[in-house]
């Protein structure tokens, strides 16, 4: 899903122009962002886009491990034995691995799509 860093975003709306399907839009302090719902990922706004603003999912990556990281430690701070700790974390563990076989599983049906379309 592409996304908008609001540090290069410059506000020019080409962008907001480009998007076939309307998903893009100025914020108050006309920085663009984009409706993940809306969004078909066409690739416009990355072509478009003067300042290379729009970015790709896979930057995010060590963005959102940091985020889930620390999630799970203010988590922590409700359980006060290690045995409940370790517990929390095995729990977490299990959630992280269904997430991963969720996203697995559903890039082997995209994959049977395009053998569909080859």
């Amino acid at each position: 899903m592409p996304w908008v860093s609001e540090e290069m975003c410059v506000g020019c709306g080409l962008c907001v122009e480009e998007c076939p399907v309307g998903a893009i839009s100025l914020q108050e302090n006309d920085i663009a962002t984009i409706n993940d719902d809306e969004c078909i990922r066409c690739g416009h706004c990355h072509e478009v886009c003067p300042e290379e603003a729009v970015r790709h999912d896979s930057e995010r990556i060590p963005i959102e491990v940091e985020a889930n990281v620390g999630k799970t430690r203010k988590l922590l701070e409700h359980f006060h034995t290690p045995a409940e700790q370790l517990a929390l974390l095995e729990r977490m563990v299990r959630y992280f691995t269904k997430e991963r076989k969720v996203a697995e599983q559903s890039i082997e049906e995209v994959k049977k799509l395009m053998a569909e379309l080859e």
